[in-house]
């Protein structure tokens, strides 16, 4: 998870807070931070806002040790937040999968018959499922770093992707369309053999934060 705040991500790490803190384990703010996988002062600086709003209560334990509890307005909160975001992330799969759909069939129509991704999360799996629709062939996956597989084939670097040869790029990634797509450029890529379901403009209006 990315530390720099925002809207959307302050509204979904209080959420994931809110989510840790209702198992009602004795959890510190360290147990925290390492679960949700952002910095200890980000951790402190969000359960103090979500003391002072109400929505949890500091047990103390000695010694010095603390544990977080729900309050009524908490479990109300939490509530909220799953589904505002469960809202969220259904419109992002829709939107996404019918996008990647119609990119893959104009593709067709140009005589397209293998692509090759770049960018793996979440909204890379959306892509794979519009793809196999239209009958293109996945040639290859790529990332800024290799390493794991997708859907059986091997993600591989960038740098090693691109020596497989000239594929029509699509970036499955919609956090990071900007840097993926300057990192293939930079690489010699042609612009027009790079393509993304969405437009970045669009896609900073979508829930993109913990895909």
């Amino acid at each position: 998870m990315n530390d720099t705040p925002d809207k959307g991500g302050d509204s979904y790490r209080s959420f994931l807070l809110l989510n840790e803190i209702a198992t009602e384990e004795s959890l510190s703010q360290r147990d925290l931070a390492r679960r949700l996988g952002i910095a200890l002062g980000l951790v402190n600086s969000y359960l103090r806002n979500l003391v002072a709003k109400g929505y949890v209560r500091v047990k103390e334990f000695p010694p010095n040790r603390y544990a977080y509890l729900l309050t009524p307005q908490g479990i109300a909160e939490k509530s909220r937040l799953a589904y505002q975001h469960l809202s969220s992330f259904t419109t992002l799969y829709r939107v996404a999968r019918q996008d990647f759909l119609h990119l893959f069939r104009r593709l067709k129509e140009e005589g397209v018959t293998r692509v090759a991704f770049c960018g793996v999360d979440e909204v890379a799996e959306i892509a794979f499922l519009s793809l196999r629709e239209t009958g293109i062939e996945l040639a290859l996956v790529m990332d800024t770093e290799g390493g794991g597989e997708f859907f059986g084939k091997p993600v591989v670097s960038i740098p090693h992707g691109l020596l497989a040869g000239n594929h029509r790029i699509i970036i499955t990634s919609f956090k990071r369309y900007g840097p993926l797509r300057d990192e293939l450029v930079r690489r010699g890529v042609p612009a027009a053999t790079i393509h993304c379901a969405v437009s970045d403009d669009t896609t900073m209006t979508l829930p993109t934060e913990g895909l």
